[in-house]
């Protein structure tokens, strides 16, 4: 496992990093020199080569040879569109480096903070590629002084970005990058070359030189004197930590379980010996091998034809096969141990975000996606015929992408599909069509609301059918604090109690309150101000169901209430 890496690529959309990933694969041997840049060898669905973006994450294992000894990259290739945010947060929770690419001319953007703030949530470590630096040479005619000045500019608000998001961190000292140290490379995805403090020292190519080649359009023997895919791979198998080195840290912030145990010890130690324990990060659908969960293994080793427990599920699942991804093949392996990235298939209780394991465990921390669905659209079958094919299609989509939402009215026929935006649903749309043959008719986007109350209400009463007893309720808003601590998963109802307790009244709640929370549900908490009654909690559940029922269908609109104490 010390030489292990896992890392991902992520950026904002058109930054560069399928482009890149080609580069990597072209050095390790993968795929040819010629075509690298232009194959888009990880968009591995017809539908990402036709846009030409990347729609979904797709992971490849690699070895490169670093200070003479052979290391194996497990790569994953995000997305940088918005929309499918979701497939980078989920990825972010495989590994334990995130190279993070920026466009020289453009500078950091939006997305480049949203996925440097997704990778230090997971507590995955940053490392700097700055590309098309070769545009400011041909296209903006920099010299070599404002060049450098220009990509000091891009490193110090990355480095501002990972400052502000880490100062709340206690188990982060410094993650900063930076030229000295070697995290920061610089270069041309498209034209395969690429440079960083190490490299300049070992082939003595500076940037003076660089200019000089580039403007004599030498591109090839620049690429020769000092290829892109040695400059990133050595600095990955520098720089990123190894599972051994990166899993004591990680497992205390995404596992909330008895850090004494066996099995803690266990992941700590990245121990192929121990129990397994397996985190789907990713379910696929092959049209062969049916579903493949694509995860992070971080104790024991997988093999094939072991039974092992699914967390939220009864029963075991048996694995059927345990393979490596290469971009969109699969190679079936004998056994993937701790420490690494595995495909398996067989697990057919998993969605986005189980626990595997051979023994009953605590699970993983969910995975937090930060951003809701903001448009829905209705989707239906043409064909009354497709209708039951279309509604098992929907439920593998809602497995396959936690940041969707479906709503199956089974009444009418209509199904309604929530995303993060209109290319989200359109590709969803263009997949069932495309891939599972079934034509449907879809509505007209429409957003998302949310309802929320304004101030204190009055106390209402309610009576039971019986009569004999009477409920009263009100309802309030609830600070933004807690609300917020609420969707960045800090506080729930799977916490410990005394643990809820602590991060509600940080967020801001009273002592009293916080200590007489009944439910949460979405952004909405339900407190008991009850005393002394007796049979209260035979009638609790209907209380909370009836609660969830007004707050998914809110009183103004029928849109989701959030927010509301």
């Amino acid at each position: 496992p010390e030489n292990i890496r896992n890392i991902a690529i992520a950026a904002h959309v058109d930054h560069g990093k399928t482009t890149l990933s080609d580069n990597l694969l072209a050095g390790a041997g993968m795929i040819s020199q010629d075509t690298a840049g232009e194959q888009l060898a990880m968009d591995t669905k017809e539908d990402e080569q036709e846009r030409g973006i990347t729609i979904d994450a797709a992971n490849v294992s690699m070895t490169h040879e670093y200070e003479g000894t052979n290391h194996l990259i497990n790569l994953i290739d995000t997305p940088g569109h918005v929309d499918f945010g979701g497939d980078v947060t989920r990825a972010m929770r495989a590994v334990d480096g995130a190279l993070v690419v920026v466009d020289a001319v453009e500078g950091a953007m939006p997305q480049t903070e949203t996925v440097l703030r997704q990778a230090l949530r997971e507590g995955v470590k940053p490392a700097l590629f700055i590309n098309k630096v070769d545009r400011l040479i041909s296209e903006l005619q920099e010299g070599p002084q404002e060049m450098q000045e220009r990509l000091l500019a891009v490193i110090s608000d990355v480095n501002e970005l990972i400052r502000g998001m880490t100062e709340d961190y206690d188990d982060i000292d410094d993650w900063t990058v930076s030229v000295e140290e070697g995290t920061v490379g610089f270069g041309s995805a498209l034209y395969k070359w690429g440079v960083s403090l190490p490299s300049m020292q070992r082939t003595g190519m500076d940037f003076g030189d660089i200019i000089d080649l580039e403007q004599a359009d030498k591109r090839d023997e620049l690429h020769e004197k000092t290829p892109l895919s040695n400059v990133v791979l050595d600095m990955v198998c520098e720089h990123f930590p190894n599972p051994v080195k990166a899993q004591p840290m990680r497992i205390p912030r995404i596992w909330r379980g008895d850090d004494e145990s066996d099995l803690a010890e266990s992941m700590r130690i990245v121990d192929e010996d121990g129990e397994v324990v397996f985190m789907a990060t990713d379910i696929s659908m092959d049209p062969h091998a049916g579903e493949i969960a694509t995860g992070r293994v971080f104790s024991g080793t997988l093999e094939k034809g072991q039974e092992l427990y699914v967390s939220g599920t009864a029963g075991k699942n048996r694995i059927q096969s345990v393979g490596l991804f290469m971009g969109s093949e699969r190679e079936e392996v004998g056994h993937v141990p701790a420490g690494n990235i595995a495909a398996v298939t067989g697990l057919r209780d998993a969605i986005a975000g189980s626990t595997i394991s051979s023994v009953e465990m605590t699970p993983f921390e969910s995975i937090e996606h930060i951003s809701e669905p903001v448009i829905t659209k209705s989707v239906e079958a043409q064909n009354m015929d497709d209708l039951p094919k279309l509604i098992e299609t929907l439920q593998q989509v809602a497995k396959e992408d936690p940041t969707i939402q479906i709503e199956i009215n089974e009444d009418t026929g209509e199904h309604l599909i929530s995303g993060q935006g209109e290319l989200h649903l359109e590709v969803i749309t263009q997949r069932i069509r495309d891939n599972q043959g079934i034509p449907v008719i879809t509505g007209e986007p429409i957003v998302v609301y949310r309802e929320q109350p304004q101030q204190q209400s009055r106390e209402v009463e309610g009576v039971s059918p019986n009569r004999h007893n009477k409920f009263y309720l009100t309802v309030e808003l609830l600070d933004d604090e807690i609300v917020e601590a609420i969707q960045l998963g800090e506080v729930s109802m799977d916490m410990p109690e005394l643990e809820r307790r602590e991060a509600l009244q940080e967020a801001g709640m009273d002592k009293d309150t916080s200590q007489n929370v009944e439910d949460i549900h979405r952004t909405n908490i339900l407190i008991d101000d009850t005393k002394g009654i007796q049979h209260l909690n035979e009638t609790m559940e209907l209380v909370l169901e009836g609660l969830q029922e007004a707050l998914d269908d809110g009183p103004l609109a029928a849109e989701p209430v959030q927010g509301s104490l």
